[in-house]
């Protein structure tokens, strides 16, 4: 404003030099008129300029207007777009894929079903791994199965052979299992490495390490722990280092349950987590009832708001590392749909924008949610979710159990913050697979099937290949 100020400024004083000059008398009524042009002129530049100075302040007009939600039912994308992902579980097919022959055979069998992508899974919750590394050992065996030295690298063939059919790899390991409490292998039992590192249990009955509970699938390493949080790293690493593939996926990325971890360690870092001492512990956080309910303590929420941002500052630090490494390999991870439960695990896999205590089902999360808790959201973190729709239904959008209610739920929660596709069991006979995989590719981004070893034992093959042949081609007459 001061600039035009000074351009009117300029001008008037012109026109008072032209007005005595003593013009002659005749001219003097085209002069008055010239010099009362001139004075419009300036108040319209003086009332233009301040506007134009400052319309580059506002916010641009995109912007202003409120963004788009998630589509409920979004038009269906071409199918070469969407990926179709077939996993293969390590300890389910240990002895399946134990040749080459039984791995060129399942691949054949995978795309021939309509797959372009599966995911290999190379560090099951025993421990040991199925790649070349440097600290890590070579799985032999797991639970009675034993594979004698293969000779070979299994990962890579995986990767040679499944490149030879144009299928995309996800590799997958599990992050903080470290060993089988039901048959004691794995490095947990070996050794002092891990020794004072694993979870522990805060029972009714009372403190528990997990490696000692036999009714426990794995024996999770204490994700709170610095040390434990950076040896993940470190293989996390050195895959994506030595190994060119598409995306990772990170699985068992979590606290084991609602009992862990309890341990001296976490107490601490809990306290520097509140900023404050806890003086009851773990009372303070919840007690066992005569009948073995959890009964809240002062700290309830703030611990389970805790427990998530761990695992959020973690899966932060695993995409900054791959993204150094490797920045086109995306980071992938797998989660159970149903959410409010998953606080137990530490998993919050929802979007920072998503508020659970405005939600419907606020009603639900209120007995534990923290008005906090939203920060602990990871969604932002990932470049794909894997929605796990393990769920026996595929329609029903009121109805808890099917794959409709859960894809609506993780609309709600996820609110485009990464891509999420679908992820179907059929581990049961009866499931309707067909329709869960048109429905789940219809719906999302993509299509997960969970696992090859219940494909092959439910004979599914062909039912699949119906589901995926029905969506591409009602997307071909789009």
């Amino acid at each position: 404003s001061d600039w035009s100020s000074d351009v009117c400024s300029s001008d008037l004083g012109m026109t008072s030099n032209v007005v005595s000059t003593g013009m002659k008398k005749n001219r003097k009524l085209k002069n008055d008129k010239m010099k009362k042009s001139i004075l419009i002129l300036c108040v319209l530049l003086m009332a233009a300029i301040p506007s134009a100075c400052t319309e580059s302040h506002k916010t641009p007009p995109e912007l202003d207007k409120p963004q788009p939600g998630p589509n409920p039912d979004p038009k269906p994308e071409p199918s070469e777009g969407k990926e179709k992902m077939l996993w293969f579980d390590a300890e389910a097919n240990f002895q399946r894929f134990s040749t080459q022959a039984g791995i060129i055979a399942m691949l054949d069998k995978t795309q021939e079903a309509g797959f372009n992508k599966i995911v290999v899974d190379v560090k099951p919750v025993e421990g040991d791994v199925l790649y070349k590394s440097e600290f890590m050992t070579q799985a032999t065996t797991i639970g009675s199965v034993n594979v004698a030295d293969r000779g070979w690298d299994y990962l890579q063939f995986f990767l040679d052979e499944a490149h030879k059919r144009n299928l995309k790899v996800t590799v997958s390991t599990t992050v903080f299992p470290m060993g089988m409490p039901s048959t004691r292998q794995g490095p947990a039992y070996r050794g002092t490495t891990w020794k004072g590192k694993t979870c522990m249990q805060y029972k009714p009955e009372g403190m528990v390490d997990i490696k000692d509970d036999p009714t426990k699938v794995a024996a999770f390493l204490n994700p709170v722990l610095p040390e434990v949080q950076e040896f993940a790293l470190r293989f996390i690493r050195e895959i994506v280092t030595n190994y060119d593939f598409d995306a990772y996926a990170l699985d068992y990325c979590r606290f084991p349950d609602y009992q862990s971890d309890f341990s001296e360690a976490s107490k601490e870092a809990f306290e520097k987590y509140i900023g404050g001492l806890v003086e009851t512990w773990p009372g303070d956080v919840f007690t066992y009832n005569a009948s073995g309910e959890r009964v809240p303590g002062k700290y309830y929420k703030e611990w389970w708001e805790f427990r998530s941002m761990i695992i959020h500052d973690f899966v932060a630090r695993v995409r900054k590392e791959i993204k150094a490494i490797k920045p086109d390999v995306k980071l992938e991870y797998w989660a159970a749909s149903w959410w409010g439960a998953l606080y137990a695990n530490g998993q919050n896999w929802a979007s920072k924008a998503f508020r659970p205590l405005t939600d419907q089902d606020a009603w639900s999360f209120n007995s534990w949610c923290s008005i906090n808790y939203h920060q602990t959201g990871f969604a932002d973190q990932l470049d794909t979710f894997l929605l796990g729709t393990y769920l026996p239904r595929v329609y029903g959008p009121d109805d808890g159990e099917s794959i409709e209610y859960g894809i609506n739920r993780a609309e709600r929660f996820l609110l485009n913050a990464c891509t999420y596709y679908a992820t179907v069991d059929c581990s049961q006979k009866t499931f309707d697979i067909e329709e869960a995989c048109y429905y789940c590719l219809k719906r999302t981004a993509g299509l997960m099937v969970f696992d090859i070893v219940h494909v092959i034992n439910n004979d599914m093959w062909a039912a699949i290949k119906r589901g995926i042949d029905r969506y591409e081609a009602e997307t071909a007459t789009e």
